[in-house]
Order: C-alpha cells, then sequence, then structure tokens
C-alpha cells in the first residue's frame, strides 16, 4: 500500500480523487442533497457574485463549472513535475512541489462547493482552498531565506492551514480577530520577493514597508489604516518576513513570470469587481459571467507562478 501512496504516484492519485470528486459533487447536486435549502426562495435571483441563481444541479452554473480551470493546470503541474528530473527546489517530485500542485487542484472544488451549493460549509471550503494556496509562497520564500528544513517548512504550512480551518469554522472569515488571512498573505508574498531579491540587513528592517504599497494597490492609503489602526492591526505583520528571513538566499529568480502571474491575477481582480449585482456590467443570464473569468485567469496565474519559482538558479 505504501508503495502505490507515495510522491511519484501524485498525478495519479490527484487525478483519481479529482474525477472520483466530480461524479460525487455532480450526483449529490443533480438529486439536489447538499444545495442549501434557503437558496430556493432566491432562485431566479441574481447570486452576489451576479448569476441567476438555478434550480438545476449548481446554483451557479457557470460560476461552478469555470472552477474546472484550476483542476486542469494543477494536474497539469503535477502531470509536468513527475515527467522531469529536479533541476531546484520547485522542479522535479518532492514535498514542496506536491503541496504546491495539490492545492492548486483544490482551488477548484473548494470554490465548485460554494457556487455550487450556495451554503456556509460552501463557503468555508472556499476560504480554505485560497488560504492552502496563498500561504505557500511567502512561507517558501522564508524558508529558502532561513534555515528551515523542507519538515519544518511543512508543519508550519499544515499548522496555519488547520488553525484557519478551525478558526474560520467557528468564527466566520476573519476568524474572530478581524484577520483576513488570504488578503494579508498576499501582502507578505510580494514583501517576501521583495526581501528575496533585495536582501540586506538594512531591507530586512524596511522590507514591511512595502507592505502599504499593495495595500494602496487595493484601495487602502497609510492614512486610513492609522485612523482605523484597530480594524488594521494586522500591518504588524508585514514585518514577519524581515523578522524569519535573517539568511540571505543563495539563489537568483528571472522575474518575468512573477510580474505576468500578477498582471493576470491583478486583471482577474479588476473584473471580479464587476462581478456583483450592483455592477452596470452584470448580467445574471450572459453565459460568460465575470466572476467565471476571475476563476479562469487566476488558474493561469498560478502557473505562472509556478514558473516563476521553478526559474530559480544558484549564484
Amino acid at each position: 500500500m505504501s508503495k502505490i501512496f507515495n510522491l511519484q504516484n501524485s498525478f495519479i492519485i490527484t487525478l483519481i480523487i479529482s474525477l472520483l470528486f466530480l461524479i460525487i459533487f455532480y450526483l449529490l447536486s443533480y438529486f439536489q442533497l447538499i444545495q442549501s435549502q434557503d437558496s430556493l426562495s432566491f432562485i431566479g435571483e441574481a447570486s452576489r457574485w451576479c448569476e441567476r441563481i438555478s434550480d438545476g444541479p449548481f446554483r451557479e452554473p457557470i460560476n461552478t463549472l469555470s472552477n474546472l480551470g484550476f483542476i486542469f493546470v494543477g494536474l497539469y503541474i503535477l502531470y509536468k513535475l513527475t515527467n522531469e528530473k529536479s533541476f531546484n527546489e520547485f522542479s522535479g517530485i518532492n514535498k514542496i512541489t506536491v503541496t504546491y500542485g495539490v492545492a492548486v487542484v483544490y482551488l477548484g472544488p473548494g470554490s465548485m462547493m460554494m457556487h455550487g451549493t450556495n451554503t456556509e460549509w460552501g463557503g468555508w471550503a472556499d476560504n480554505l482552498s485560497m488560504v492552502m494556496y496563498i500561504v505557500i509562497p511567502w512561507l517558501y520564500n522564508i524558508y529558502k531565506m532561513s534555515n528551515w528544513s523542507v519538515d519544518t517548512f511543512l508543519k508550519i504550512y499544515i499548522s496555519i492551514v488547520i488553525f484557519y480551518a478551525v478558526m474560520r469554522g467557528l468564527f466566520g472569515y476573519e476568524m474572530g480577530i478581524g484577520l483576513d488571512l488570504f488578503g494579508v498573505s498576499i501582502g507578505l508574498w510580494v514583501i517576501s520577493e521583495f526581501l528575496y531579491r533585495f536582501w540586506t540587513p538594512m531591507i530586512r528592517f524596511l522590507s514591511g514597508f512595502v507592505g502599504f504599497l499593495v495595500l494602496m494597490i487595493f484601495g487602502i492609503f497609510p492614512m486610513e489604516v492609522f485612523i482605523n489602526i484597530n480594524e488594521y492591526w494586522w500591518v504588524i505583520l508585514f514585518w514577519l518576513p524581515g523578522v524569519l528571513a535573517y539568511k540571505k538566499p543563495d539563489g537568483k529568480r528571472t522575474y518575468r513570470w512573477f510580474f505576468a502571474g500578477m498582471i493576470a491575477y491583478l486583471s482577474a481582480f479588476a473584473i471580479w469587481l464587476t462581478g456583483v449585482p450592483d455592477s452596470e456590467s452584470c448580467n445574471p443570464d450572459a453565459f460568460i459571467q465575470a466572476h467565471g473569468i476571475w476563476h479562469l485567469l487566476t488558474a493561469l496565474s498560478t502557473i505562472l507562478f509556478f514558473y516563476h519559482y521553478r526559474s530559480e538558479r544558484l549564484v
């Protein structure tokens, strides 16, 4: 049995589990066994993501099926890893690359469970999938600038995921402490990339201020933060990478893939903003839904970021 469930079989195992999920999820949805009963009274109205709520197998058909993009991309990543020789820590089959590929795959089922069922537990699964992905890049960067072992990296990653899963289930999206872990992780990611590229003892201290630039991209300016510091207490976490990244990295990366991924993600975010009922561009009956495009573009960004980390070479 142990010979079957090993890293080398990651692609085929994930493929089988993905197919089983899709079959079971469709059957349960077809027989209306997992949809929210509360949403029955909203059938025919626009959902919070614009698409008209359906009485069919999926409450939001386009927003549900567009998540297949994540599954295809994640499986492609795992397939590519299985069929290549390792040339850096983000190539070939190893614990870190498999974790990344599986996290990309799970973005699909996580979001499908929310848009397909319109349930609270579906929202939990969706948020969990996003956190499972977004935590990896900044933790990996810190791993590269510290003396962590791979097992230490995985233990910290799993601990964060479990903590979020429990706290999100008990207290909701901000875990009862006013912390949007997904949003903060975007800032930590950019900060850690900045550190990786420009690491010096002084940059370790200054790196936290990069987080404020990220906030401004999303329309939150420093004055608003300082006026409402009780709400934005988590900006202190912007200095976490600088505290932990105490060693200069021994590699260099080609940043064209990183910026391509960011362009794809920010474009997806801009489109995401239009995929709400009060947007002038919202058409609940359109075959092309803004939120569905968000899914496809963010799936594209995950593979661009995958190539970014694969560009690393020792110096």
